[in-house]
């Protein structure tokens, strides 16, 4: 990425007003889907600084290209290349904003949470987000730099 576009993307950040900030994010294959904006609440700066204890609103605007019954997310802390999983409360994307079937060229929203236990280890990580649809293929999947604390 230019250093100009960056610049521009950290000051469409910054400002942001709304309850969740839109995120610079890397997707990480997202291939039965289109990502078109993800949001952390609270998160208004990136790496995103993750309080253990707390519970972080997660939103993902997506547009899909298929057709699902249903979807299921999986979350991981990638730390040195190696996936650890995540667990979510509520990992059925269908009892999490989508309205279900899924429809080929439909947008939603997917909103969640993202519970910090105050046993997690204090550090920098890179959280991965998967949505995957009836055939485990992924609707989206997006990374972002956060830093566990206390």
């Amino acid at each position: 990425m230019v250093p100009s576009a960056l610049a521009l993307l950290l000051a469409l950040g910054a400002a942001a007003t709304a309850l969740a900030e839109p995120l610079r994010f890397v997707d990480c294959g997202s291939v039965d889907g289109s990502i078109q904006e993800v949001n952390v609440s609270p998160c208004p700066t990136q790496p995103c600084l993750l309080h253990k204890g707390t519970s972080y609103s997660i939103n993902v605007t997506f547009a899909s290209k298929i057709e699902s019954q249903g979807s299921k997310a999986r979350v991981y802390g990638e730390m040195l290349h190696v996936d650890i999983p995540f667990p979510i409360p509520e990992p059925d994307g269908c009892k999490s904003g989508i309205q279900c079937p899924i429809q080929k060229g439909h947008s939603y929203s997917y909103l969640n949470k993202l519970p910090v236990k105050s046993e997690y280890p204090s550090i920098k990580l890179i959280v991965k987000w998967e949505l995957v649809d009836d055939q485990d293929q992924m609707l989206f999947c997006w990374k972002i730099p956060v830093q566990i604390t206390s």
